[in-house]
């Protein structure tokens, strides 16, 4: 992937130094949904597996555990300097655009994409690619942030330093959506994958309200940010240096946006 500019490309790079703490922080907070999920499914010995827009290593690790050495785990990034360490686990990793290029093989039984798809210019493209690699049977899995439907960073906004997190926090949705994220394309998972000809189509929606998690994760998001928030006239350095002290604190309620889990199955 191109280094992006101030106007284009993937807001978070997974190349910052950040990025790795990212990873670490939605892996505390969402794994255990997502294979909550994924066990439902009933991924097991021998399944075939595709990890679409992987960008971090818990989940196709996670998925390996589950397929066993029968079973098959592709995953796929545009960015893989994050795969160095796992291919020894037995995981295919393919440097992979889901939009443009075509599916890594065909008959998976779970294709599955976290936080991907809404950062996906193409997103419909992407859709009808990974329903095509699912066999008969198999399970597509999509999980993605809806930031419209809860936009609060600090939902318990009761003082100052809880309005700066919230105006912070909006000025991020601001740098997203000039990218093109869909801020409400979660809430829309359902319907798209009835519409892709899915059967058994089910969704919920988690997000946490207070996790030491949370705090890590946003402070490494504002630290990887923080200059394009500034050039853009969204805050100043003086805000984000006293938003990052007031985080520190762990004394701040922090949420994230909902992640909405929809799958279902190719008849």
């Amino acid at each position: 992937m191109d280094e992006p500019d101030m106007d284009r490309g993937y807001l978070l790079d997974n190349r910052q130094s950040e990025a790795g703490v990212r990873f670490d922080a939605l892996r505390e907070l969402f794994d255990p949904v997502t294979f909550r999920h994924i066990d439902q499914l009933g991924i097991t010995a021998g399944m075939r597996c595709w990890e679409v827009g992987a960008g971090g290593p818990s989940v196709p690790l996670g998925l390996a555990e589950r397929v066993g050495p029968t079973g098959t785990v592709i995953a796929t990034d545009i960015d893989v300097s994050w795969t160095r360490d796992i291919a020894r686990a037995g995981i295919e990793v393919l440097r992979h655009d889901v939009a443009a290029d075509q599916p890594p093989g065909e008959g998976f039984d779970l294709v599955h994409a976290r936080l991907v798809l809404v950062h996906v210019a193409d997103r419909a493209e992407a859709l009808r690619r990974m329903v095509r690699a699912l066999r008969p049977g198999g399970w597509l899995l999509l999980e993605d942030a809806d930031p419209g439907l809860q936009p609060l960073l600090c939902p318990d906004e009761s003082g100052p330093e809880q309005r700066l997190a919230n105006r912070l926090r909006s000025g991020f949705r601001t740098l997203m959506a000039t990218r093109g994220v869909d801020l409400a394309y979660g809430r829309t998972l359902p319907k798209l994958l009835r519409a892709a000809g899915l059967a058994d189509v089910r969704a919920d929606a988690y997000f946490p309200i207070t996790s030491p998690a949370c705090a890590v994760l946003e402070a490494a998001t504002v630290r990887q940010i923080r200059h394009r928030l500034v050039a853009a006239g969204l805050a100043t350095d003086e805000e984000i240096d006293r938003h990052l002290a007031n985080v520190a604190t762990g004394q701040l309620d922090l949420a994230t946006a909902p992640m909405i889990s929809a799958w279902g199955r190719r008849p």
